[in-house]
């Protein structure tokens, strides 16, 4: 680790507030027969403060040149972690051309040499604050911007971005073909991504959206794109209707990829997956329903989390709860798996309470100071309590008020950053319920409720039932529950 990599969230705040509206053209040259690749970037951005100092975040061996406005700036800019930007302008252009190094820790560009067969695999994993090891950036989620690649790749790769790629040969240069990626939408930098290597590709189409699923070119004997493909286009149909907003993005590729660091990553139309969900033997339905779970996951974050995204960290366990709640509901409404929520009670509510009674649980709202507090966080309280408590949202506002809600934040902030804030507002609108009360007792605060039902009986009636609530001493929150009861016959 860099000591100087770590980014503030005042410092991101300062920065959101100076810069806007950033444009990207990044070149990538992945022809090297080396531990590094070159990268050359434009970045075009406007500055709210002419005169104004701030920086860009590039963690790389070394920067070869760099000109801001036409003016070269000055070698002990960069720190190895940020290059310093003084005196800014109205509009300015900055031009960096870097070293940079693969990666094999499961941040940045990684890349894999294939024991089987000697072949060479690249991707990309950027969340929450790797993309700037690829190319220079301001490497934070509320600086939206339209990013432009380019890339030189051996041949017989194929190459994978955001947006769909066209090859060409390159002149005088045999075995290699220049791929470029047409501009994308406003999308946040840890999005980005670049996949690239030999990797076997299968292609299929629903709609208007070109679907593609990949994976190294030894484990093709063991992909089954036909069950994948079902689950990809049953989720596409789900989505579109819930969130009333058809798919946003001009393709949608999933890549099964090599040392990947986590079990799947939503980069908007490249989904990169851990390669344990390419089944290289019989498995049980458990462990189809729990890919299936995944792909949807992935794919609910396409709009909740790329289309609109966090402004900071804080609100990363909602955009993963999220993605966990709807990726569960869409199973259970539009896939063969109908038993969702008897997994989500069993595993994941019970991870949750488990996580929730050590002495290192967590409000699920935390406060995430600076990029490294976030990683004390991905656990199974930002996880699937989070997710535990959404589904009590439901439960509290209604399923159809919770989507409708849902449906007017998607609408109202595509393309542009939102905070929890926006999101319970954008609910409470049609719900006559108060959720900043519920915010606070449920979100605020760690610990979960004991709920015991007291009944009088009056021999095989009920006569009455009441449900007695009750907390912990260190933590005492009483929250509000709506609940359904269930009574049962013996027989």
């Amino acid at each position: 680790m860099h000591p100087g990599n770590n980014l503030t969230r005042d410092e991101a705040r300062r920065r959101a507030a100076l810069i806007q509206t950033p444009l990207y053209d990044i070149s990538l040259d992945l022809t090297r027969d080396s531990d590094t690749f070159a990268c050359e970037a434009t970045i075009h951005f406007l500055c709210q403060e002419p005169g104004a100092d701030s920086f860009i975040d590039f963690l790389a061996p070394s920067v070869d040149s760099c000109e801001l406005n036409g003016a070269e700036v000055p070698k002990e800019a960069f720190n190895g972690a940020r290059i310093a930007l003084t005196n800014l302008r109205d509009a300015n252009e900055l031009h960096v051309l870097a070293t940079c190094e693969y990666h094999n820790v499961g941040a940045g560009l990684n890349k894999f040499k294939d024991p089987v067969d000697h072949k060479i695999y690249l991707h990309s994993q950027f969340e929450t604050f790797d993309a700037h090891r690829m190319f220079p950036c301001f490497d934070q989620p509320d600086l939206k911007a339209s990013f432009t690649f380019t890339v030189l790749a051996p041949s017989d790769w194929v190459v994978v971005s955001n947006n769909p790629g066209q090859a060409q040969p390159v002149a005088g240069r045999e075995n290699i073909k220049r791929w470029t990626f047409g501009a994308t939408p406003k999308m946040s930098s840890y999005l980005t991504a670049i996949v690239a290597g030999p990797y076997h590709g299968v292609r299929d189409r629903h709609r208007d959206v070109d679907l593609g699923i990949f994976c190294r070119q030894s484990l093709a004997q063991y992909l089954d794109p036909e069950e994948i493909f079902t689950i990809t286009k049953q989720g596409l149909d789900f989505y579109g209707e819930a969130y009333k907003y058809p798919y946003p993005f001009q393709k949608y590729d999933q890549l099964f990829v090599p040392e990947f660091s986590a079990g799947a990553m939503e980069n908007i139309g490249c989904v990169t997956f851990n390669e344990y969900l390419v089944f290289r033997s019989k498995v049980t339905e458990a462990v189809r329903e729990d890919r299936a779970n995944t792909i949807l996951h992935e794919m609910a974050h396409m709009w909740f989390g790329d289309l609109v995204t966090m402004r900071w960290w804080d609100d990363l366990w909602l955009n993963e709860s999220f993605a966990t709640f709807m990726s569960v509901l869409a199973q259970v409404e539009a896939t063969r798996f109908k038993n969702g929520w008897v997994t989500f009670a069993n595993q994941y509510k019970a991870g949750a309470r488990r996580q929730d009674q050590l002495p290192t649980t967590h409000p699920v709202a935390a406060d995430i100071p600076d990029i490294e507090s976030v990683y004390l966080n991905f656990d199974a309280i930002t996880y699937n309590k989070g997710a535990c408590v959404l589904r009590q949202l439901v439960a509290y506002v209604t399923q159809d008020t919770f989507l409708r809600g849902v449906q007017r934040y998607i609408k109202q902030r595509q393309y542009s950053n939102a905070s929890l804030a926006d999101f319970l507002s954008d609910i409470e609108a049609g719900s006559g319920r108060d959720l900043k009360a519920w915010s606070k007792l449920w979100l605020e605060t760690a610990g979960l409720n004991t709920l015991r039902p007291l009944a009088t009986s009056q021999s095989e009636t009920i006569g009455s039932l009441s449900i007695k609530q009750e907390a912990p001493p260190e933590f005492p929150t009483i929250r509000p529950h709506r609940l359904a009861v269930g009574l049962y016959d013996r027989k």
